[in-house]
């Protein structure tokens, strides 16, 4: 028991600056999470009117969830640039948290389709300050000989609170109204909105308090903002963050296509709300228990094994879901996606964190990042669109955007020096 405990401890053993910045991630992680739940639920209730812009239901909530994405992604390299040109990562946070309380707040008096698309614009642009700065910072807090491990830790208690949100977001809306004290009601989704609002507070509260900028960061940016796509080396077609950048596209939108068909998934499927939101959270349960150990072992055996057998592995855990008629096996299917995604992420980041240069990290790393973003926008926007031509075609775009990632990184993306160098694992004897 003493040996497992140390070992456990050992998992975690990172700088205290980014076991905090994990922890405040995980609190407003858990309002995120909510939201896409939420959203769909409230779009087709009776709460929200107005002008549909001539778009069918399923087309309107991609819209809405994918215009975060885009808004988000698009915003990224800006901000990624200007907080390498500042070398100040906490400010650009706590900036982005304060604009996501605000917002979270703002869907309390959102009740038309317009004014859900205004605030959940303004939520993506709030959204772009965080990311970057808090990969950078994770970034220049490690070493080659950890940054997959770091980026493990700092990503599996992110995903700790986005992955409990929507196992309790579907039950919130459905137990409302709640009676409050003064005769006060507050509709369920009322107080889902209020959640979220509380936990960009409390991760705003914990940024402050217990982060604060790496004394090594340096200011170290150009006014340039594009991005290599050609690798300068002659070796490959492809810039290799570029390349995994683009891999990263393709992996987040064959796993998001799920969130914007819940109602078609749940009339295939017979189920309720309370399922799909176990079968979204399960993408998410097997990245946090994966993360972690899967970050330091790509410190120890290198990066670009991990991230060809994730992309490997993604292909047939997407295919599958378009042909399954019951809960359980759908569940087990997207489990499968978090086991990929898993293999793919810290990794992706950590080979992008060993190419990129002293003070460059937001700015190299938001490639990643921005590229994530726009997968989560591409996947809900093109189901909505492709459900018609039958359940099984969102799946198989899917499918098709696995296997070329797997193709790119194959052909594109080597190892480092850095990346291949044997190291102990944290805690070894």
């Amino acid at each position: 028991m003493r040996e497992l405990r140390r070992r456990i401890v050992a998992q975690f053993a990172v700088d205290r600056r980014v076991l905090a910045l994990a922890f405040a991630r995980m609190a407003d992680g858990i309002g995120n999470s909510f939201l896409i739940i939420v959203i769909p639920l409230y779009v087709t209730s009776d709460v929200v009117g107005g002008a549909t812009f001539g778009l069918g239901e399923s087309m309107l909530i991609g819209v809405i969830l994918s215009l975060f994405g885009f808004l988000n992604s698009s915003f990224q390299p800006l901000t990624g640039r200007l907080s390498d040109r500042t070398g100040r990562r906490k400010s650009f946070i706590l900036i982005g948290l304060a604009g996501l309380a605000v917002t979270n707040i703002s869907y309390v008096f959102a009740d038309t389709y317009l004014s859900l698309l205004v605030v959940r614009g303004l939520q993506g642009v709030s959204v772009a300050f965080i990311i970057p700065a808090s990969i950078a910072l994770v970034n220049e807090l490690a070493t080659s000989q950890d940054r997959g491990g770091n980026m493990g830790v700092y990503n599996t208690f992110r995903l700790v609170g986005f992955g409990s949100g929507p196992i309790a977001a579907g039950a919130l809306v459905n137990l409302g109204p709640y009676r409050l004290p003064a005769d006060v009601t507050l509709s369920g989704f009322d107080a889902a909105f209020y959640l979220a609002t509380t936990t960009a507070l409390i991760s705003y509260g914990l940024v402050t308090l217990l982060v604060a900028d790496p004394d090594a960061t340096k200011a170290n940016a150009g006014a340039d903002l594009s991005i290599d796509i050609r690798d300068p080396s002659g070796e490959h077609l492809f810039d290799p963050i570029f390349t995994l950048g683009v891999v990263s596209l393709f992996m987040a939108a064959a796993i998001a296509l799920f969130a914007t068909i819940q109602p078609q998934v749940n009339a295939r499927l017979e189920q309720g709300s309370t399922w799909f939101g176990l079968q979204f959270a399960a993408f998410i349960l097997a990245q946090v228990a994966l993360q972690t150990p899967i970050g330091r072992a790509c410190d120890r055996y290198g990066r670009r094994p991990f991230i060809l057998a994730g992309m490997l592995l993604l292909i047939p855990t997407t295919f599958i879901q378009g042909f399954l008629t019951s809960s359980a096996p759908m569940f087990l299917a997207r489990l499968g996606q978090g086991v990929a995604a898993a293999m793919v992420f810290a990794p992706a980041l950590a080979l992008a964190g060993d190419l990129a240069g002293e003070g460059e990290s937001g700015s190299k790393l938001s490639i990643l990042t921005m590229a994530f973003g726009y997968g989560i926008a591409v996947g809900p926007l093109t189901s909505g669109a492709l459900i018609g031509y039958g359940f099984k075609t969102p799946f198989l775009f899917g499918t098709a955007l696995a296997a070329l990632g797997a193709i790119l990184v194959y052909t594109q993306v080597e190892e480092t020096l850095e990346s291949t160098r044997s190291v102990p694992v944290v805690g070894d004897d």
